[in-house]
């Protein structure tokens, strides 16, 4: 096949593309409710039809993009007015909307007009023969092709949320001290990935374990998307291993948990009754210095109603400390609303299980051979000492494809063509 025929099939694939994932980046399950228009996968599809992602059977609901820029210029007209500054917080609101959706806008609209400039020029190529014209449009074809993939990775952040700050936590399961050393690991892991996204990482509530590893951790990562991919680690992880800390070297399996909420602000009224905490203070653990060790400014908030637990210790004052707390409990009830708001709620709860064997999300095998395993995508890779260092953007990618019914990311449909040895 010419560089020609290449470049035309190229763009005329990715302009199918961008057609389609423009019509779901807003995708969310659209529950039972059927319109008369809606075609069942297959059927021609058009920028303002329903429309199913390829692999999935499941319909998604509508994105229009005429739609969406609309709202951009809405929000752009906002920002614009005067007095916009006099409400902090909503402002604080409408800029981080405008951001989010500007970055979903115009990708797509950018991406569109040079498919369609290309497609014009491959078609005046052949009707006249340029060698050097042609080899151009071939390498603006395959660099196009790499901006769609970046797009559409971009268009699976369709929650609200997703562009916030994210709380996350991680506790150790069944397993003992093995457990607890596991969670640090982990720990490790995510403030490895958290340095390699350049995020900004706060430690919330940091417990020792009696012997290794951590009880308990709480950390909140600043960075854009920072919820909206590590949403896609909610789960039990599980870990299968030689003991280091048993003397027979024999194989043991850990278990710990990590659990993503987003960062909550002001302007976002979730209600919280006094009389519905219980607050209490304890002395910090660990180093800190004599002041931290010698008074009760470590603060545990429990909300009774929903059994929601958070503490914080890692500043000298109670005062800032409860506060601290007291945000992450914001944080904690909001996604608790948010799961209970959605239709299909068993979507959400099912990454929430019980800290135990067969409930896990992911495995990581060191012994008797090196694997990583997502079992939500199948995506897994052999290489555990860089996954371990906080590469995990691949099993992040292959879960927001899967939700998103794109199935695994190319890279993971690569690497998954490697012959690996069944557990």
């Amino acid at each position: 096949m010419s560089s020609l025929s290449c470049a035309r099939a190229t763009l005329t694939c990715a302009g199918l593309h961008s057609i389609q994932w423009k019509a779901i980046l807003d995708a969310r399950p659209s529950g039972n409710s059927k319109s008369k228009d809606d075609k069942p996968c297959g059927a021609k599809r058009y920028p303002n039809s329903r429309i199913c992602a390829a692999g999935s059977s499941k319909q998604r609901s509508i994105f229009d993009l005429d739609s969406r820029a609309r709202e951009l210029r809405q929000l752009e007209a906002g920002a614009a007015a005067p007095g916009f500054w006099d409400a902090q917080a909503r402002a604080q609101t409408l800029l981080r909307r405008l951001k989010a959706v500007k970055n979903l806008v115009e990708p797509w609209l950018a991406l569109e007009k040079e498919v369609e400039d290309n497609l014009e020029l491959a078609a005046l190529l052949a009707e006249e023969k340029d060698e050097a014209a042609e080899a151009e449009l071939a390498q603006s074809a395959r660099a196009l092709e790499e901006r769609f993939s970046q797009a559409e990775f971009k268009a699976m952040f369709a929650e609200e949320m997703d562009i916030n700050n994210c709380y996350l936590n991680i506790h150790p399961g069944a397993g003992g001290t093995e457990s607890c050393d596991w969670a640090s690991m982990l720990l490790r892991m995510y403030l490895r990935w958290s340095e390699r996204h350049g995020f900004e990482v706060e430690e919330i509530d940091l417990l020792p374990g009696e012997e290794a590893g951590v009880k308990t951790a709480a950390l909140l990562i600043k960075g854009e998307y920072a919820y909206g991919m590590l949403k896609a680690e909610t789960g039990v992880h599980r870990l299968v291993r030689i003991s280091p800390f048993d003397a027979g070297a024999r194989r043991h399996t850990s278990f710990a948990s990590v659990y993503a909420a987003p960062e909550v602000d002001d302007s976002i009224e979730i209600e919280v009754d006094e009389k519905d905490l219980r607050i209490d203070t304890y002395r910090s653990s660990g180093a800190g210095g004599q002041h931290v060790n010698k008074t009760s400014s470590a603060v545990r908030i429990t909300h009774i109603p929903t059994n929601t637990v958070v503490q914080c210790q890692n500043e000298r004052s109670q005062h800032k400390n409860k506060a601290q707390a007291m945000k992450y409990l914001r944080a904690r009830l909001y996604q608790k609303a948010m799961e209970e708001r959605q239709k299909e709620i068993d979507e959400k709860n099912k990454d929430k299980k019980p800290i135990s064997w067969g409930r896990q999300i992911r495995s990581y095998v060191f012994h008797p051979y090196n694997l990583v395993k997502d079992l939500r995508t199948e995506y897994e890779t052999s290489n555990t000492a860089d996954v371990m260092d906080g590469d995990i953007d691949a099993f992040i990618e292959a879960y927001l494809r899967q939700r998103m019914g794109r199935g695994l990311a190319p890279a993971a449909a690569a690497a998954s063509e490697a012959p690996v040895v069944d557990e």
